[in-house]
């Protein structure tokens, strides 16, 4: 990184663009300029190519954007909606993490920019008009392009306003007088306005006289609850995800001598590459669990060893560029062959996967696949004398949950913009409701022996298995996403063999 990102402080008009347009950017404190010349500043002012863009055709989503917004309009009639997308947050001093727009804004528009917020204003008892506010490029005259460390010689170019509006289809207006104008606007009427909060705290005190924290709490509900459902454009987003976390998983196989030789930073790593190159990012930590690390259900830290003859339960998922993420998990024998005893683990776990998995289907509860998956577990631990069979019964097991001793988790989850998708919906409609084609959720179950549990026999300590597809309801049934990876035992292990 270059040592001064904000270069320089411009104090007087003439170095700013004149009295028309005074502002000032404050340099770092040691930064190694001062001011700034009549000269330079006027160098700077001219000189430049015109690059505006023209003609933009509008983004893959923008149609199906429109269809969410519309849905979101009828729902809340005579109403102003307020959604923003999030500022940048800083991660130490002047730098700051890696944006991510909240999913509620990128899902009723298709933008990502840091600072924008979309607003639907009523137009009467029914119906509203969508506008953008967002931050336009840079300014050249007074100085902001170069002098401010978020001008565009220091962060790249943004799209104008105008670019905005034909990329996004909706007006947009600058964002830095957002606030001001939704706060004269709400006082200057009856209206009520809900915001989407926790991603804009400027915007939310600059309303705070009139809102009110459970009808935006509703609002945040409805939002998560309208993503429950994916469009055909959503379903090949997770298509992508899914194809290039195949490709990632199989970058870590070829690699696994490297991480024997290293550490689970290089399986990170290795990931994470593919991430980037196909992708966004990851869409959420990755888990790159080796030996008795696979018994911490979301262990990130990944600085442990990877030993020949123990399991990698490695659970990571590519983010694509427009922010969908697959959530996949294998567990794989680091020397590329199960022993016997992680063999009959591993089977038991895609044993109870293969019945969650069968009881994914149009009008099945969601709680079924869980329910399904969890039975196999609870008897093969039965089977195992894991759990007392002469005390206990499988129904008894499933009703007291004794089998969560070593299962832990839920069998799955809703997948989408968040890896979590949905999490904010209204129980009776997410998991109390009936699964319906265009949905899509994960499948995971898994069995973990902890290290210093001395109710199971000492081999199974420090074992840990899960296996995790993510599956699309469809009409007569259920896709998997991502079988393009191998899940049987031996197909696991032949598909490690072929990449050796």
């Amino acid at each position: 990184m270059t040592e001064d990102r904000t270069p320089a402080v411009a104090e007087n008009p003439e170095a700013t663009g004149g009295e028309e347009q005074p502002k000032q950017f404050k340099g770092r404190k040691n930064g190694l300029y001062s001011e700034v010349s009549d000269e330079l500043a006027a160098s700077m002012k001219s000189g430049w190519a015109d690059t505006e863009l023209h003609d933009l055709a509008p983004v893959a989503q923008a149609p199906y954007a429109a269809e969410r917004r519309a849905r979101l309009s009828a729902a809340y009639p005579g109403e102003r909606l307020v959604v923003p997308a999030g500022n940048l947050r800083v991660r130490a001093n002047d730098t700051d993490y890696d944006f991510r727009a909240a999913s509620e804004y990128v899902h009723l528009t298709g933008d990502q920019t840091e600072d924008a917020v979309l607003v639907a204003e009523p137009t009467g008892d029914s119906g509203h008009t969508f506008g953008l506010y967002l931050l336009p490029r840079s300014d050249r005259e007074n100085g902001e392009f170069w002098l401010d460390g978020y001008g565009e010689l220091w962060v790249g170019r943004r799209h104008s306003l105008t670019e905005q509006e034909q990329l996004l289809g909706l007006p947009a207006r600058d964002v830095r007088k957002a606030a001001d104008e939704l706060a004269e606007r709400a006082k200057g009427d009856a209206v009520p306005t809900r915001i989407v909060r926790g991603y804009d705290a400027g915007l939310e005190a600059a309303l705070a006289e009139v809102l009110d924290a459970d009808k935006d709490a509703e609002f945040k509900e409805f939002l998560s609850g309208l993503r429950l459902v994916k469009d055909e454009w959503e379903i090949g987003e997770l298509r992508a995800a899914c194809a290039a976390t195949v490709n990632g998983f199989t970058d870590v196989v070829r690699e696994l001598g490297q991480a024997v030789a290293t550490s689970e930073r290089w399986i990170e790593g290795t990931f994470w590459r593919r991430a980037r190159v196909e992708g966004n990012d990851v869409g959420y930590g990755s888990i790159c669990a080796a030996g008795p690390h696979a018994t911490t259900l979301h262990w990130v830290r990944n600085d442990g060893e990877v030993r020949p003859g123990e399991l990698l339960l490695l659970d990571a998922g590519v983010e694509t560029h427009t922010l969908y993420t697959a959530d996949v998990t294998r567990t794989l024998p680091i020397d590329g062959r199960f022993n016997d005893l992680q063999r009959k683990i591993y089977d038991a776990v895609y044993d109870a996967q293969e019945a969650g998995i069968a009881a994914v289907k149009p009008g099945a509860r969601f709680r079924d696949f869980h329910d399904a998956s969890q039975r196999v577990l609870a008897e093969r631990l039965l089977a195992w004398g894991l759990l007392d069979g002469t005390a206990y019964d499988v129904e008894k097991v499933l009703e007291l949950g004794l089998q969560r001793r070593w299962t832990l988790h839920g069998t799955g989850h809703m997948l989408g913009l968040d890896v979590h998708d949905c999490a904010h919906s209204r129980t009776e409609e997410h998991v109390d409701a009936l699964l319906v084609p265009g949905m899509v959720l994960t499948v995971e179950p898994g069995l973990y022996f902890q290290q210093d549990d001395l109710t199971v026999p000492e081999e199974y300590r420090g074992i840990g298995v899960r296996i995790e597809d993510d599956i699309l309801v469809t009409a007569d049934g259920n896709e998997n996403l991502s079988a393009g990876l191998p899940r049987r035992s031996e197909d696991v292990e032949a598909w490690m063999a072929s990449l050796a």
